[in-house]
């Protein structure tokens, strides 16, 4: 059984020990649900990882919203991994967290493996206010030493009726036609990063164009010679579920879509790769 320490101050979040340690680190970052991740990881510390989940927005002294992050906090993350012992680091992230940790792959040459969970290619605008309480304009949900990164904003005229499934995927995908000319800027510059990246994706996805963002991000991975693995399942949706984990709640009728053996079929062939690659027991 892990030990969990619960974490406050410059890093937030929890902190999950093994009781034999491997020397692995991995910093876990959810998405839009705001939520820590604490059964993912336990499931990484029962395999002898330490595992922090880390808040990055909306705790004590955060943004309340992803906007404009300073990319700074997750290397504080992964300074606090460092601190545990741990010599190799994976960043692990998914949705609007798989944006967050391949970001910070790219400036942390301390990871080795980088884990996207129904990713983006490119940065996104904000999602909620930021440490101002301004949400309005809208402004990129990430910075860097300062200095805003840029981003991909939503075209509105293509939104979920009032009532209706809360379906994000088409407002993406226009709003990546609408600003088109933005995208090479937006784009992540993943070729840059030293961390192996791994892309994990389901083409049921109705929340965003998780897979076809996988495909974008592993053909410049390609092109510059760097290694990539992307796992993906025809059915799945926008969360899939490890092994051993229990089923996040969804919204109604499915709105971010998939089945849920198609979900946990991609999360388990997801975590075969990921224990092998860091050295962890299935």
């Amino acid at each position: 059984m892990s030990e969990i320490i619960t974490l406050a101050g410059e890093v937030q979040g929890v902190l999950a020990l093994p009781r034999m340690a491997s020397g692995v680190g991995v910093l876990i970052l959810t998405g839009s649900s705001g939520r820590v991740d604490l059964d993912r990881a336990r499931l990484f510390a029962d395999r002898g990882a330490v595992a922090l989940a880390q808040r990055w927005w909306g705790g004590e002294g955060q943004a309340p919203g992803i906007n404009l992050i300073p990319l700074e906090v997750f290397l504080k993350g992964v300074d606090r991994l460092r601190a545990e012992g741990c010599n190799r680091i994976a960043v692990l992230g998914t949705s609007r967290g798989a944006e967050a940790a391949l970001l910070t792959a790219v400036r942390d040459p301390r990871i080795e493996i980088a884990i996207a969970i129904s990713p983006s290619h490119v940065v996104w605008q904000d999602f909620g206010p930021g440490l101002d309480g301004v949400y309005w304009p809208p402004r990129s949900a990430f910075t860097w030493e300062g200095r805003t990164l840029p981003c991909i904003i939503y075209d509105p005229r293509v939104w979920p009726a009032v009532g209706a499934p809360q379906i994000y995927r088409p407002t993406f995908e226009k709003s990546l036609q609408t600003f088109a000319e933005d995208v090479p800027a937006a784009s992540i510059p993943v070729a840059e990063a030293r961390a192996e990246i791994i892309l994990v994706a389901g083409a049921g996805d109705l929340l965003w164009p998780s897979d076809t963002s996988a495909h974008h991000i592993a053909e410049r991975l390609k092109r510059h010679g760097k290694a990539v693995t992307v796992i993906e399942h025809p059915h799945a949706g926008h969360s899939p579920v490890f092994p051993g984990e229990p089923r996040p709640p969804e919204p109604a009728a499915r709105a971010w879509g998939g089945t849920q053996e198609a979900d946990r079929e991609l999360g388990a062939a997801a975590w075969a790769e990921i224990t092998s690659r860091l050295g962890l027991p299935a």
